[in-house]
């Protein structure tokens, strides 16, 4: 009995990390193919439409999702668009809450253009 209590200590243990691990990584890779897609081809048609961009906004969705997961990057993405329109109807936008959000997404952004671009 005592012998076998240190291997099943060090199988719950191995279990405990790689479960860890892989939380880790579904956290990083929880953007949808499409939202990255979208995301490199507006990228592509803003800086230029090579393959030396095509890295660099890869890059950089990339970074944006290893910073902010994806249903805060979905929300700030929704309020600027929203607020794209202008007018009374989009006050209620500038609620500090979702001010916060945004300037999230935007340092995120700031910082995959640091390291992509």
């Amino acid at each position: 009995m005592t012998r076998s209590l240190p291997a099943l200590f060090a199988a719950v243990l191995i279990c405990a990390m790689s479960s860890r691990a892989g939380a880790v990584d579904a956290t990083a890779n929880d953007y949808p193919t499409i939202a990255r897609a979208d995301y490199v081809f507006a990228c592509m048609q803003v800086n230029g439409q090579n393959r030396e961009i095509l890295f660099k906004c890869s890059c950089s969705i990339d970074t944006i999702a290893e910073l902010l997961p994806y249903d805060a990057y979905e929300e700030a993405e929704t309020v600027m668009s929203i607020a794209l329109k202008g007018g009374e109807k989009v006050a209620p936008l500038r609620y500090q809450p979702l001010q916060d959000k945004i300037k999230r997404m935007k340092k995120a952004q700031v910082e995959a253009e640091l390291r992509c671009f």
